[in-house]
């Protein structure tokens, strides 16, 4: 009754905030409305440490949300995790997770950010390791380690910017857009957000973070953890100039066009999600590099939502299958589980920007945008490669998982009805329907029309069906073209390991440092310290002790050999 109540509790409120905030964003968009709180907490030599809160339709928004995901995602785990001994421990933990979200959202000062960015890399350490074993313990710490490089970033930028006298970045950003001082504070927020967005030469962390639970991964790769860095940025958006906005522009788009190549190479199905959000962050983040950020923040409340779904529908097929998460063992889901597969379809084609779908309202309005901009031409191939593939992965998953033959070894326990689960899919696919028209016409102020040459517009839907094509094929590959692709071994473990990312910056970065302190340890600490050092002088003395006690034994054998000796030792001399 407790549990039940935890989570029915969370449930409700989260769901009654949110519709207020969405309610408050509305408003605020249709008033052009902005509301500014400030606290000082305390002033030291012109320095003053403020509480601040910035809500604006943007933070509304957002955390509406995140709030309604977060319910959502609540409501699935009490299902979900229904064996789970400590599930008041877990629920608290996400809604510790929201909480640092939330905080993050709100906030205008660089020191209440850093609170609430220190949040989310803690707490998502905790759900990472939240299945005690040895996976999920190095999961964790190479997630926490790759993020605490961001969060040095931020702690810099805060150094920095006592030379302004205030830590509220928001009241700068409009006038030292081109101050070469304010440069050092633009390096250190791009290099946060890249760590938290798990942008090249830091993506490695995120397919790693999929040993937490389903339900949190549900929820870091839709609205919290790995959006925080993308909504940094869109916050920081006028900070990116020359040539950062170039060399971010790049890393982005090289980091779709790697997720992309690495996700059609997979056969785990949660993995296979996560480098499609990997994908999808790169995406966010090229556009805010072209410049139009309110597109980059559209993208990124549309993706939420088709992403929070399609993780709640792997987690439901992986729950009937008794945690297996090869894709090769499931087919032919439609029979057995037809409405996780129709809401997992749903996502997935909104995710491949299907017309009239949420996720097909940004993304042709990203690809217009980005096809007018001056783009260099490998730029411009990479991106649409990178969104052939997002394609080809999306149907290969579909066919994998909807249209193939059976493969699994027993159909025990495989039903469709954890109508606790179930719900909570039906609710998001309700908002993965309707919510990309709604915000549509929320975010923008007047309806978008561009106007491209014929092959442009017609490029896309060439590059998509491409895709399909691709993805179907990618499907279909059976044992003779698995032995032909031996020959391609290191081309395809290139492209299927991420280009040797989580080696290199995992064996690659630890291996020398330990293999010095091994060395040294067994050279020094079990070598030469053993006979000079501590270990050697105790031995030595206690030697030397158990000698002197032997002689001190008051024995008249022991006496009278010593006087005869010395007798000798005397004679002799004389």
């Amino acid at each position: 009754m407790y549990l039940i109540s935890i989570c029915l509790i969370s449930y409700n409120f989260l769901l009654i905030i949110s519709m207020i905030f969405m309610m408050m964003s509305v408003l605020f968009i249709y008033n052009d409305y902005l509301v500014f709180i400030e606290w000082e907490i305390l002033s030291v030599n012109s320095n003053s440490i403020v509480m601040s809160m910035l809500l604006d339709w943007m933070s509304l928004l957002f955390m509406s949300f995140v709030m309604f995901i977060s319910c959502m995602v609540i409501y699935y785990s009490y299902d979900y995790m229904s064996n789970e001994l400590n599930m008041n421990r877990f629920i608290y933990l996400v809604l510790l997770f929201v909480l640092s979200m939330l905080f993050m959202i709100i906030s205008p000062n660089l020191i209440s950010i850093l609170l609430g960015w220190d949040g989310l890399g803690l707490v998502s350490y905790c759900l990472v390791i939240y299945y005690q074993n040895i996976k999920s313990y190095n999961s964790g710490m190479l997630t926490i380690l790759m993020n605490r490089i961001g969060d040095v970033g931020i702690l810099m930028a805060i150094v920095w910017m006592m030379n302004y006298g205030s830590w509220n970045f928001i009241f700068y950003l409009n006038l030292l857009t081109n101050n070469m001082y304010f440069m050092i504070i633009s390096v250190m927020v791009i290099l946060s957000a890249m760590t938290k967005s798990a942008q090249i030469p830091f993506s490695s962390w995120l397919p790693a973070a999929m040993a937490a639970p389903t339900p949190v991964s549900a929820l870091v790769h839709s609205s919290t953890l790995v959006t925080a860095g993308v909504y940094l940025l869109i916050r920081f958006n006028y900070l990116i100039e020359g040539w950062f906005k170039m060399f971010l522009l790049l890393i982005s788009v090289l980091t779709m066009f790697m997720a992309g190549l690495g996700a059609n190479y997979e056969y785990d199905l949660k993995k296979i999600i996560a480098l499609s959000t990997l994908s999808q962050l790169g995406l966010m983040m090229s556009i805010i590099c072209i410049g139009n950020f309110k597109l980059a923040f559209f993208h990124l409340l549309t993706h939420a939502l088709f992403k929070a779904l399609l993780f709640m529908c792997a987690g439901n097929i992986i729950h009937n299958f008794k945690n297996n998460q090869d894709i090769r063992y499931m087919g032919n889901m439609i029979i057995y589980m037809p409405l996780t597969c129709i809401c997992m379809s749903i996502s997935l084609l909104a995710l491949s920007g299907m017309p009239f779908l949420s996720g097909f309202y940004s993304k042709d309005l990203i690809l217009d945008y980005f096809m007018m901009g001056n783009m260099n031409y490998l730029i411009f191939i990479l991106f649409f490669v990178s969104m052939g593939l997002t394609v080809s992965y999306s149907y290969r998953l579909i066919y994998y998982l909807v249209m193939s033959k059976f493969s699994f070894y027993s159909l025990y326990m495989l039903r469709d009805e954890n109508w606790k689960m179930l719900y909570s899919m039906l609710m998001m696919i309700i908002m993965v329907l309707i919510m990309g028209s709604m915000l549509s016409w929320m975010i923008f102020p007047s309806p978008i029309m561009i106007c491209l040459p014929w092959y442009f517009k017609n490029m896309i839907i060439f590059m998509s069906i491409i895709g399909v094509w691709l993805g179907y094929e990618m499907s279909l590959c059976n044992l003779n073209l698995l032995l032909n692709m031996m020959n391609l071994n290191s081309l395809s473990m290139f492209n299927g390991c991420m280009w040797f990312m989580p080696s290199i910056f995992t064996m690659g970065v630890n291996y020398f440092p330990l293999f010095l302190g091994f060395s040294i340890y067994k050279s020094i600490d079990q070598g030469w310290n053993e006979f000079i050092g501590g270990q050697g002088l105790f031995y030595k003395l206690k030697y030397n002790s158990i000698i002197m006690q032997f002689f001190q034994n008051n024995n008249m054998k022991i006496y009278f050999l010593l006087i005869f000796f010395w007798l000798m030792v005397i004679m002799l001399m004389i």
